[in-house]
């Protein structure tokens, strides 16, 4: 069948040589591949067809000429000239024939010249292929042509190259005034007979916009085209394939499917990097490029497809597609549902009769508990878990008699659970076990009832008791009536419609905390303003405001436990994962101020109890619960929607009231927000105070080429809310902006804003009695009345891949209290933005006041250089320095990573990844850190960290006085100024070989105030396939301002297992452990310099299995501790634990164990012994009675003296299958199918 195709790009007039795919004769010359005239005829007799010129390298995407094509392979030519029907060429052959013979010059044939068209207009295509082949070609003498491409307009981002010359021409060939890289792939035919040589590269890289392509000689003949590469509007599809809704089980998959289209719908043949991401449950599959954020796929001819695995938690998933290097994306709404699983329990009923105090398998603390013993106990305790559909419902319960849920081994009960790393037993367990808390609670309850509703994109329908967060309060619509708590309780939430109702009452709540802390550059430790941490009640957020206008935050990201921090509740200390720089340098934006802000709560506040309600009503619409909707904006699938909240706190003497409403309306690429907020308090210096607080902000897309936004927020200064943002109480601002462009390379920008500041700011604290006993409130300073007017206008435009900017700022300020910050000054900002290489910018920033100058704003210049890691990840090199107003002869500098966040703000999303099977304590990375690295090689990445602040940050702002301080209170984080001085870190991270990961980083602060020094590393690996080690190193000292005097704590841990895949007889463990200073806090400052202290703990324990009928344990463990008092005093002690344990099963129902332990302290001189010796028998699979005898004596010379206890007992254990009405039992497996067995015949 005859193939016909447009190539109108060309005129050919001479043989183009056919380069045979298969090719027998091809050799390799460097970086070039020779092929000889003798394959001709075999590559002639392969060409059916009779008008494409026809290049056969391994891909050829040549554009705008598709010069080279595989043999009998079309492809499609992409120009700006019209497409040519069959009909149309056949008509028109022999026309085109006799203009091409009317065009070849110097007495040359129709068969024998070559024309290549230089001009923005293609040329018409040759017509008869098989003729010019067949023909005998002549030499060219000394000229060069461009054979392909030609000049003219394209899409394609590549193309290929063809140049013809004479054997003894020198030609050197330049794209954009650089010659073309070796790395390219290159052939070149040589034509002997005729001396001729066809040099063709393959795949060159165009830029977008003009490309100039020239070959000279040594003799100055030139031959250039000139290419125009238009950006191509891309489109991106992403949708899932079937029904949006899998179970939320773990397991559950949803496939999807996406394609990369042109703004007409045609997929684009490009190969594309696509990277995906959502809100919840993880994609499944191979990563394109494992160190950049999310996942990313490959797009093959404009396709690609995607598998995400479900969650736990049932709710609603945003999933989002992104074409890498554009702001092309594409977002789409899916849910994970509850999963209505078959009914599961288990548990166990335990009674035990016997001496008191003498149960050597219950708490250490009950063991020959003076108050117990001497008398009989009888104590019953049941412990269950259970869950299953009940109905439309899924319940999940447990219940403990003798413990809360979320109690660990050490006695120690947190909110939610869970452990971190320097809270196991263990750095290594040699195993791949994880736990996942399905049922948290700081008491002996946890239940559940929960459903989805069958209403597309509502949340789940639940009653509970137990531990809870409070994300429906705290909507991406609510600021000032936000509430981000972790707290106990009861909560429900249940949609009647499009109506949604949620109720929360939370008791057992102490003291309530909120704290803010400078950071200083590095990751820690940062102290809390108070001791005794409720375990799992923290909220841990970065935010930054500007540097020069304080009172506003305009970006706030969440941490997490484990993956971005750890926290000692005792000490109140927070180690950050990665350093935290004081500021952030944008070069073509403001300055920013980072904020380390922790709730909290503590054991100082008496117990109250917490109530809050919410309604918000959801207009759902057909198009917006498609969950397939796309769109390239993240609002777009968001539901507008109105709600009200209300809260109450009972906090004593101390009460606080919250109340308002809220609305959030999207726009299609915009929305509108609108908040109102009303708080009444008991002030310890105002008594009872109440204040009002009101937000409306709007922007979106008015025209295609123009962008609106306007905004208006007021917070009284009686207005207070701990539980949310940072805000600055007593400041409105509202203003107005327009950006949109002129021409494509032409855009503006106006501005207007006003600032207004009242009341009174925070006072500054530094007195001892201030540090150590720590407000809810900060503690009212200087009167403060001042307003601010801006007013911007400029104008941006594009110079090729360049860009520049001009922009006129007029600042009028009014100080209303002693007129010190008057003025009306007016500045020219001046931006540069070029690109060095593809992956290296470079940008620059001037700030110039024309005149009289504002002391807020004074004349400032940055510089920078990004570094493109990967898509949303760049190295950033930034200096910035001022001249004149409070900052002057001020500079700073820094060397950072930034990442582009696309979800919105209220969305959390973190990069974690596992190291790898059965090791724990290894888990060094998170969201702060994770994607922030150089990649040195596969697995190895670097992470290199500078910043630098000339002089110190403190003094007058709008808002009040800067001044250093540890940690400020409430609502007060815009008083945090900044210290001088210089912070460095280096990293780095090995993750390539699945039996041994390691990472290591050291942080150094040096300045005027104080110096911290960070070091960590740890390592991990299998030694043996049954022997699993572990490594960690970390040592910090205090890095909060004024806490400089702090010793450093270090801590160092080692640990082995052994776990045979092979042979389960013999498992091991052993830990080693070294603290320095591991109880140092603030209060320490009060002991003076000679207080400090040392601890090793050592222990080991092993079981031994060699049949199934014996079973044999042992343990040991130390702890040696130090204290230092003073110079010339130390005080040190030593406990010891020792443990042997040996069972014996004398059948299937009867078993006899025997356990003896030793705990001394000989320092001391206290030792205590115990030993038990119990016979069971299994009445039934589940019921077990066991008769024992329990003995324990206890030598404490120095306070109890001698005691012992002993006798009998009788122990009786139920095991749990079923609850009520059979609910839990599981069904028996039916009997498999035997093989059936041919006996064989003896021969």
């Amino acid at each position: 069948m005859s193939k016909k195709f447009n190539n109108s790009l060309l005129t050919i007039c001479s043989t183009i040589p056919v380069l045979s795919a298969v090719s027998v004769s091809a050799k390799t010359v460097g970086n070039e591949h020779v092929q000889h005239d003798d394959v001709k005829s075999s590559v002639v007799a392969a060409v059916e067809e009779d008008d494409i010129p026809v290049f056969s390298p391994d891909k050829a995407l040549s554009k705008p000429d598709e010069l080279s094509v595989e043999l009998g392979k079309q492809e499609k030519q992409t120009t700006k000239d019209t497409k040519n029907t069959k009909e149309e060429k056949k008509e028109n052959k022999e026309k085109q024939e006799n203009k091409e013979k009317q065009e070849c010059t110097g007495g040359l044939t129709q068969e024998t010249c070559i024309k290549t068209q230089n001009t923005s207009k293609p040329a018409p295509a040759p017509t008869n292929i098989k003729t010019l082949l067949a023909s005998k070609p002549i030499s060219i003498q000394q000229d060069i042509k461009i054979i392909t491409p030609v000049s003219g307009e394209t899409t394609a981002k590549t193309t290929n190259l063809a140049v013809q010359y004479h054997p003894s021409l020198d030609v050197k060939v330049m794209l954009n005034g650089k010659s073309i890289s070796s790395d390219i792939s290159s052939f070149v035919q040589k034509d002997e007979p005729n001396q001729l040589y066809t040099k063709i590269w393959y795949n060159i890289p165009l830029e977008v916009g003009e490309n100039i392509i020239t070959a000279q000689t040594l003799e100055n003949q030139i031959s250039s085209v000139k290419v125009i590469v238009k950006e191509q509007k891309t489109k991106l599809v992403f949708i899932p394939v079937g029904e949006p809704r899998i179970p939320a089980d773990g397991r559950s998959r949803l496939e999807f499917e996406g394609k990369v289209t042109n703004e007409e719908g045609e997929v684009i043949s490009d190969d594309v990097t696509v990277t995906l991401s959502a809100t919840a449950g993880r994609f499944l599959g191979a990563d394109q490029d494992n160190d950049a954020p999310g996942l990313q796929v490959l797009a093959r001819d404009g396709k690609f497809f995607a598998t995400l695995q479900a969650g736990y938690d049932a709710q609603n998933v945003k999933v989002r597609a992104a074409v890498d290097k554009t702001n092309v994306e594409a977002y789409s709404n899916i849910e994970f549902i509850t999963n209505l699983r078959p009914s599961l329990a288990t548990g166990v009923i335990n009674l035990r009769i016997g001496a008191g105090g003498t149960n050597l398998w219950g708490s250490y603390r009950d063991f020959l508990n003076p108050n117990k013993t001497g008398r009989t106990d009888v104590d019953l305790d049941a412990s269950v878990f259970a869950t299953g559909k009940v109905g439309d419902w899924l319940f999940t319960g447990a219940y403990n008699s003798k413990r809360p849920l979320n109690q660990d081994c050490q006695g120690d009960v947190r909110l939610f659970g869970g452990v971190q790393d320097c809270e196991k037993a263990y750095p290594v367990y040699g195993d791949s076990s994880s736990v996942t808390p399905t049922t948290p609670s700081i008491d002996s309850v946890y239940a559940k009832l929960e459903r989805s509703p069958n209403i597309t994109g509502a949340e789940s329908d639940y009653f509970m008791w137990g531990d809870y967060s409070t994300q429906e309060f705290a909507r991406s619509s609510q600021l000032f009536t936000a509430t981000t708590r972790q707290l106990h309780g009861f909560k429900g939430n249940y949609n009647i419609g499009n109506l949604q109702v949620t109720g929360l009452f939370a008791n057992n709540i102490q003291g309530f905390q909120r704290d803010t802390i400078s950071p200083n550059g590095t990751s820690g430790y940062y102290f809390l303003s108070r001791r005794l941490v409720i375990p799992g009640s923290e909220n841990v957020f970065i935010e930054s405001e500007e540097l020069n206008r304080l009172g506003t935050v305009v970006k706030r990201k969440a941490l997490s436990r484990g993956a971005d921090y750890e926290i000692d509740y005792d000490r109140g200390t927070l180690l950050f994962r990665s350093r935290i720089f004081s500021t952030e340098l944008n070069p073509f934006g403001a300055t920013l101020a980072n904020r380390i802000v922790v709730t909290y709560q503590n054991d100082k506040g008496s117990d109250s109890k917490l109530y809050a309600a919410r309604a918000q009503y959801n207009f759902r619409t057909d198009a917006i619960n498609r969950v397939s909707t796309l769109s390239t904006q993240n609002s777009a699938l968001s539901t507008p929607f109105f709600g009200a909240s209300y809260l109450w706190e009972d906090q004593g003497a101390q009460d606080f009231e919250l109340y308002g409403a809220d609305f959030f309306i999207p726009l299609g690429n915009g929305q509108i927000v609108g908040e109102y907020a009303r708080s009444s308090h008991n002030s310890p210096t105002f008594g009872y105070v109440s204040g009002s607080a009101y937000r409306i902000e709007a922007l979106g897309q008015i025209t295609p080429s123009l962008q609106g936004q306007a905004f208006y927020r007021s917070v009284t200064e009686n207005f207070a809310n701990n539980a949310t943002w940072s805000f600055a109480p007593g400041q409105t601002r509202y203003g107005a902006g327009l950006s949109g462009k002129i021409t494509d390379t032409t855009s503006f920008n106006l501005g207007y804003d006003y600032e207004n500041n009242f009341g009174i700011a925070p006072a500054q604290r530094t007195e001892t009695f201030d540090l150590f006993n720590p407000q809810p409130l900060p503690k009212p300073g200087s009167k403060i009345d001042n307003s601010l007017t801006t007013l911007r206008a400029g104008l941006q435009q594009k110079l090729g891949a360049s860009d520049i900017s001009l922009e006129y700022v007029n600042r009028s300020r009014k100080d209303r209290v002693d007129n010190k910050f008057n003025a009306n000054a007016s500045q020219l900002v001046s931006k540069l933005n070029v690109p060095v290489t593809e992956s290296l910018t470079f940008r620059a920033q001037n700030e110039a006041n024309l005149g009289k100058s504002d002391a807020l704003y004074p004349n400032r210049t940055t510089l920078g250089l990004d570094w493109a890691l990967y898509p949303g990840v760049n190295v950033r090199l930034a200096h910035q320095f001022f001249d004149a107003g409070l900052l002057q002869g001020n500079s700073i500098t820094s060397l950072d990573t930034t990442v582009e966040h696309k979800f919105s703000e209220n969305t959390s999303l973190t990069g974690r990844y596992s190291i790898f099977t059965g090791i724990d304590g290894m888990n060094d990375q998170g969201a702060v850190g994770l994607n922030h690295r150089i990649r040195l090689a596969p697995g190895l990445k670097l992470n290199l960290g500078y910043e630098r602040i000339q002089n110190n940050i403190f003094g007058n702002t709008a808002t009040g006085i800067r001044f250093a301080q540890p940690y400020t209170t409430g609502q007060s984080a815009f008083s945090l100024g900044y210290f001088s001085g210089n912070s460095y870190s280096i990293g780095l991270d090995y993750t390539d070989n699945p039996n041994f990961q390691a990472n290591a980083r050291f942080e150094y602060r040096d300045g005027k105030e104080a110096n911290n020094m960070v070091i960590s590393a740890a390592a991990a690996g299998k030694i043996t396939p049954a022997l699993t080690a572990a490594a960690r190193y970390q040592q910090a000292g205090g890095a909060n301002q004024l806490l400089g005097g702090l010793g450093d704590t270090a801590n160092l841990r080692v640990g082995l297992a052994y776990r045979d895949p092979n042979d389960d007889k013999f498992n091991g463990l052993l830990a080693y452990e070294y603290r320095q200073n591991p109880s140092t806090t603030p209060d320490t400052l009060l002991f003076g310099a000679g207080s400090g202290s040392t601890e090793h703990l050592f222990s080991a324990e092993a079981i031994y299995a060699p049949n199934w009928r014996w079973e044999l344990y042992a343990k040991y463990a130390l702890r040696n501790s130090t204290t230092y008092l003073a110079n010339n005093f130390t005080g040190s002690s030593s406990l010891h634990l020792g443990q042997l344990r040996a069972s014996y099963q004398l059948g299937y129902r009867t078993d006899v164990a025997i356990e003896g332990r030793w705990l001394g302290q000989p320092t001391q001189g206290f030792n205590e012994f115990g030993i038990a010796l119990e016979g069971g028998y299994h009445l039934t699979p589940d019921l077990r009675i066991g008769l024992g005898y329990a003995f324990g004596s206890a030598d404490d010379r120095d306070f109890t003296g001698y005691r012992s206890a002993g006798g009998p007992y009788l122990n009786i254990s139920y095991k749990i299958n079923e609850l009520f009405g059979g609910f839990g039992r599981q069904k028996v497996a039916p009997p498999q199918q035997q093989e059936s067995l041919t006996q064989k015949t003896p021969p």
